[in-house]
């Protein structure tokens, strides 16, 4: 203690006496240098008194005898703090709390504080120690601080050894404390823990964390545990200028970034961060330092960057703006440079406001509380006493096992919430605050405990209708390509400027969605021309993904196809249009008449099917006939018995002419009689009258269609040949199908695709296009479907061959994160559900630019009946003239084959030297004609026919044994012979 003052902790009798003399001659007593009620020693150099006693202020000497009895009469208890030069705001902390403490008379009623305030060089465990041993000399009962590590895990050693209580309220990554040490602030694994759970929460799955040292690391080790998450580690440099490495991760395509950096480095980082364009409405941002409401934000407010931090102080909590404005006052009392904050619950960001306390400085506010709390609960068991103790002593405080004990048994309100331990020191269920940063400042969103995790208090309906005002009158970037009929450049004769110069599907989708959600934008086309594809030497993304990604667009719009490959790098809306790969080919051309187009209803098959039916059926039909006794009949029913021949009308020719004349829907004079030839001859009726009707039926279509004839009605077709080239757009997302496709029959046509030279690929959808109407049928393309609708609604020598390959859909893109993909995706359902997309589809595609021109052909020509010329039928005239000259072919050659055979016969004939004399048949004796009926009947019967008598007197010749067997058709050549 300072020569010349003497402590009141035992005041002496004598001790009271002066000093109550003095209270009455004015002479007050004092705080000392360390803050310990003191007056001036009785051998110490009397100070100068002024005395004021008069009659007006006799009762105000009255009440301060009154209150020095009572203060005078209280214990002086010394708490030590040890702190460096930067925390001046902690030594205020002390202080303050101290006197907030004394001045509350129902917390330690029998005792006083007083706190001895030692300033050590920061990290210096050596003076830290001996300002450490000189405290407890003094005789202290707890020492708060350091903050530096090293030189607090000395003091906690000292402590530890002389059982005096040791506070802190710093960050430590230790997992086990001492026994008499207790430390205030979060422990690194609940920290973790509730970044664990705010980020899950907001959803991020891929992000980069930035850290300055290697207590960063130790504070996101959990998340590094974590498999759910994609994480990239960048340190930062230690120089002060951090662009090089910003400008790296933004090459990256980065994001969402996890920053762990000291407060003091908050801002820089951030404004760094800002000039290099990191700090745009698609990045995000999580700062896990608990003290981002002491940084001055200003310049962050109006960028639309997503900003979110943890906090254990809440500005809104009525003790924390009652501490503040007492803090305040005291700070203007005692002539310190202080600002009265404009709001407490709204303050502005300024830092030097004490309104936005650092976390530190509120934990010594709290560690003071604490240790007053447990004290007080102590006192009213024992009497306390403080001792002495030398660091080299053996001797310990009796009263340090039971303070720290009770000290991590009580709870306390303060500053920074509940305050309670665990048993081995370490602070419990502790309460965090979740802010963001908006245009007015940072605001209280949720709150993370660690039973329920985080809770946002914000409703879904808040953050969107936040971000539609974020989006109000904002202009936004829309990036496209020129491709009919999405985007075009507008016909017209005048000079047009910006967003009149296109015009087409997407424009005007783009101005419907605009209209909904009140935004601007500006149209661009891309530089390069692509939709999007990574470069793997380049390491980059091109065309309208690679610009969003560089964050030179807000929007992509166009006949960009979602992919898996562009979704892993960008975000897309719902789809405005459903579609798949399909082929574009040359329309097939009519296939000229057939000859023997009568044939064609039926195939070659079912014609040798029924030729062979035909076949099979006549000579079943013959046989049953012959089998059959009731198809023998007599030829002259009215002779005698003796005199009948029976005959069978179904010879093997007859029994095919009446095939025949059954199938082909004409009678015959053969009826069968027997009942199984008449079951054979109906199943065969019913059998041709199906097949004639199918015929008659399938003949008609055939007649009166054109038919079309293409050499390629499937995919599977183009795999199986090699004639016709096929190929695709370079690097599309149809280009990407088939390199990733694991269908045989599609890799088959990719392998196909790469190895032709000159190459198959076409820039662009339009060279495509030409190329397949100028190929004459030899090349073939591949593209959406969409697309290939809009070319054949123009381009009526071109169609679409086959189905969908696969299934995909067009979408709007955006960077990733990007905070209007739920608007927009609102906006495009809308739009649906109104029937704007199906309109607008219909406007593009079927009537503006010539669109349904090929319809209206078609229709025209559906619309008449196709005549039949004569290339059509001409076939039947072929088979008429045909039957005609083969039916006089044969004719001829059987009248000349039979001319032939009786010439034969009539010379082997005797020589006749009497004329021939007719003798009628009436006259001719029977006896002459037995030989001869005998012989025709039996040849007859041979051949199922009736017999022919035949006379000599008929003739007037005796008739050869030899010439027996005529019959009747040679009759007439007989006669002519004969005459």
């Amino acid at each position: 203690m300072p020569e010349g003052i003497l402590s009141v902790r035992d005041p002496s009798p004598e001790a009271l006496s002066v000093m109550r003399l003095d209270a009455l001659v004015g002479s007050k007593g004092f705080y000392g240098p360390h803050n310990e009620w003191a007056r001036p020693h009785a051998h110490a150099k009397p100070r100068p008194r002024v005395y004021f006693l008069q009659g007006t202020l006799l009762p105000l000497c009255v009440f301060l005898v009154s209150f020095l009895h009572v203060a005078l009469g209280s214990d002086v208890i010394r708490i030590g703090g040890l702190f460096d030069s930067t925390d001046d705001r902690q030594e205020e902390a002390l202080r303050y709390a101290v006197d907030a403490i004394n001045s509350d008379r129902q917390l330690l009623a029998h005792a006083r504080l007083s706190a001895q305030i030692e300033n050590i060089p920061n990290s210096d465990s050596f003076r830290g120690s001996r300002k450490v041993c000189a405290l407890l000399k003094s005789g202290v009962a707890a020492i708060l601080g350091p903050q530096s590590g090293q030189t607090s895990a000395h003091v906690q050693s000292i402590c530890d050894a002389l059982e005096i209580p040791h506070i802190e309220n710093r960050w430590d990554f230790r997992l086990t404390r001492d026994a008499y040490s207790v430390n205030l602030y979060p422990h690194p694994s609940s920290l973790a823990n509730a970044y664990m759970d705010v980020l899950r929460t907001l959803g991020w799955k891929k992000f980069c964390i930035i850290y300055e040292n290697n207590n960063g690391l130790i504070r996101v080790q959990e998340l590094l545990k974590d498999q759910s998450f994609e994480i990239t580690l960048r340190q930062l440099p230690y120089s002060d200028d951090y662009r090089p490495m910003l400008k790296e991760t933004k090459k990256a395509g980065v994001t969402h970034i996890v920053l762990d950096v000291q407060r003091i480095n908050i801002f820089t980082v951030l404004k760094q961060a800002q000039q290099i364009g990191m700090m745009t409405s698609y990045h995000n941002y999580f700062i896990t330092s608990l003290d981002l409401h002491t940084v001055e934000l200003e310049d962050f407010r109006h960028g639309g960057t997503n900003i979110t931090a943890l906090r254990i102080v809440d500005p809104e909590n009525p003790l924390v703006q009652r501490v503040i404005k007492d803090w305040l006052f005291g700070q203007l009392r005692y002539g310190r440079n202080a600002e009265e904050p404009t709001s407490t619950t709204a303050p502005p960001i300024q830092g030097s406001n004490m309104t936005f306390l650092k976390t530190e400085v509120a934990l010594m506010y709290d560690a003071v509380q604490l240790f007053a709390k447990a004290l007080d609960d102590l006192d009213r068991s024992r009497h306390i006493d403080v001792t002495p103790l030398d660091c080299d002593g053996d001797t310990t405080w009796v009263h340090g096992n039971s303070l720290i004990n009770y000290m991590k048994w009580v709870q306390v309100n303060g500053l920074t919430g509940l305050i309670k331990f665990d048993t081995e020191g370490f602070r419990r269920d502790v309460a965090l605050e979740i802010i963001e940063l908006t245009k007015d400042g940072l605001a209280r969103v949720g709150k993370w405990e660690p039973s329920s995790g985080a809770n946002y208090t914000r409703t879904y309906k808040e953050v969107q209708q936040g971000i539609v005002e974020s989006l109000q009158n904002k202009t936004l970037i829309v990036t496209s390509l020129l491709a009919a009929p999405y985007n075009m450049l507008r016909e017209t004769s005048e000079q047009m400027t910006g967003n009149d110069r296109y015009e087409g599907f997407c424009v005007d989708l783009i101005h419907e969605i605009s209209e909904i959600l009140g935004f601007n934008y500006t149209v661009k086309i891309a530089d390069d021309g692509q939709h999007g594809k990574y470069d793997e030497k380049r390491e980059r993304w091109n065309g309208m993904i690679g610009e969003l990604l560089d964050q030179r667009a807000d929007l992509a719009i166009g006949d960009l196809t979602i992919t898996y490959e562009r979704e892993q790098v960008v975000d897309f809306t719902m789809p405005w249009m459903n579609l798949g790969i399909t082929i574009l080919y040359r329309k097939p051309t009519k296939k000229p008449p057939n000859l023997f187009s009568f044939l064609s209803p039926l195939s070659l098959d079912v014609w040798l099917y029924m030729a062979t039916a035909y076949l099979a059926v006549s000579l079943l039909l013959f046989v049953l006939a012959r089998l059959s006794p009731y198809e023998w009949i007599a030829s002259f029913p009215c002779r005698e018995e003796e005199d009948r021949s029976l005959e069978n009308q179904f010879t093997l020719f007859n029994s095919l002419w009446f095939t025949m004349g059954s199938l082909l829907q004409q009678g015959t004079d053969q009826q069968p009689k027997a009942v199984s030839t008449r079951i054979v001859a109906g199943m065969w009726w019913f059998f041709t009258l199906i097949m004639i009707s199918s015929y008659t039926a399938n003949l008609a279509a055939f007649l009166t269609v054109e038919r079309m004839e293409s050499p390629i009605e499937s995919a599977e077709d183009l795999a199986k040949q090699t004639k016709i080239k096929y190929g695709s757009m370079a690097g599309g997302s149809t280009y990407t199908f088939f390199s990733t496709s694991k269908v045989p029959t599609y890799q088959r046509m990719f392998s196909f695709m790469e190895s032709q030279t000159p190459s198959v690929y076409a820039k662009t959808n339009d060279e495509g296009v030409k190329r397949v109407q100028k190929s004459d049928g030899l090349y073939a393309y591949m593209m959406e479907s969409s697309s290939i609708e809009y070319i054949t609604e123009r381009y009526c020598d071109l169609t679409q061959v086959g189905g969908p390959l696969d299934s995909k859909s067009y979408g709007i893109a955006l960077p990733p994160g990007s905070p209007y993909r739920t608007l927009l995706n609102s906006a495009v359902l809308r739009l649906q559900e109104m029937g704007r997309l199906h309109a607008l589809k219909r406007k593009w595609w079927m009537e503006k630019r010539g669109g349904g021109t090929c319809k209206d052909d078609e229709s025209k020509s559906s619309s008449k009946a196709n005549e039949l010329g004569l290339s059509n039928v001409g076939g039947v005239f072929v088979v008429l003239l045909a039957g005609m000259g083969l039916a006089s072919v044969v004719a001829v050659c059987e009248f000349v084959w039979k001319s032939r055979k009786l010439a034969t016969e009539v010379h082997d004939l005797p020589p006749r030297n009497s004329p021939s004399k007719y003798i009628p048949p009436e006259e001719i004796p029977a006896s002459s004609l037995t030989t001869v009926r005998s012989s025709q009947s039996l040849d007859r019967a041979s051949r199922g026919s009736a017999p022919t008598e035949i006379s000599e007197a008929a003739t007037g010749h005796e008739i050869p044994a030899e010439r027996s067997s005529l019959q009747s058709p040679d009759l007439p050549f007989q006669l002519i012979s004969t005459v």
